[in-house]
């Protein structure tokens, strides 16, 4: 189902429509897709959303050859993801988005959020960048296997694959300060 609503740009005001799509993704759910994009600022907006809600949900997957970066990966606005073995943890914040992609779009968006520490960085944290890189590059080719770690307090997200490990977890209460 396809359903386009009106509505304001969050950044501008320009008009422009919000795009709510909902498909099926085999073996698990069905899910929906929420998307803007305004032609006049630029705003994008992307959103997945379980049509489910479900208990926190916690999956691991350990990557061990290049096809293996092909795994889709479904992540809601409120879900981490952890890959250890790159010292990289991506926690959601107000301005999170969730998406639908595969493990190598996981490592394209780390890269993207790496290249402003690069522009913007001092000498260490230019260097710690490169390092990274050079790092996911490994990964990409096959060479370096990592551990994927995707945690969703709604259980609104999934790595889609059967050697993927998949458990419940207690969510911890934030604590008042």
């Amino acid at each position: 189902m396809r359903t386009v609503v009106p509505g304001p740009c969050p950044t501008c005001n320009t008009n422009i429509e919000y795009l709510y799509t909902t498909e099926n993704i085999p073996y698990f759910s069905d899910i929906l897709i929420i998307s803007a994009i305004c032609p006049s600022c630029g705003y994008k907006f992307v959103d997945t959303q379980m049509l489910k809600h479900g208990e926190p949900v916690r999956y691991v997957y350990r990557t061990a050859k290049e096809e293996d970066l092909a795994v889709r990966v479904m992540r809601s606005m409120s879900a981490a993801i952890e890959i250890p073995e790159l010292g990289v943890r991506i926690d959601p914040g107000p301005t999170c988005q969730g998406f639908v992609s595969n493990i190598e779009g996981v490592l394209d968006r780390i890269v993207q959020a790496i290249g402003s520490a690069i522009i913007d960085g001092n000498a260490e944290e230019r260097e710690n960048a490169r390092l990274l890189l050079e790092k996911i590059a490994k990964v990409k080719c096959g060479e370096l296997p990592v551990t994927i770690i995707l945690e969703d307090p709604t259980g609104n997200s999934a790595i889609v694959s059967e050697r993927a490990e998949k458990s419940t977890y207690t969510v911890e209460p934030e604590p008042y300060g």
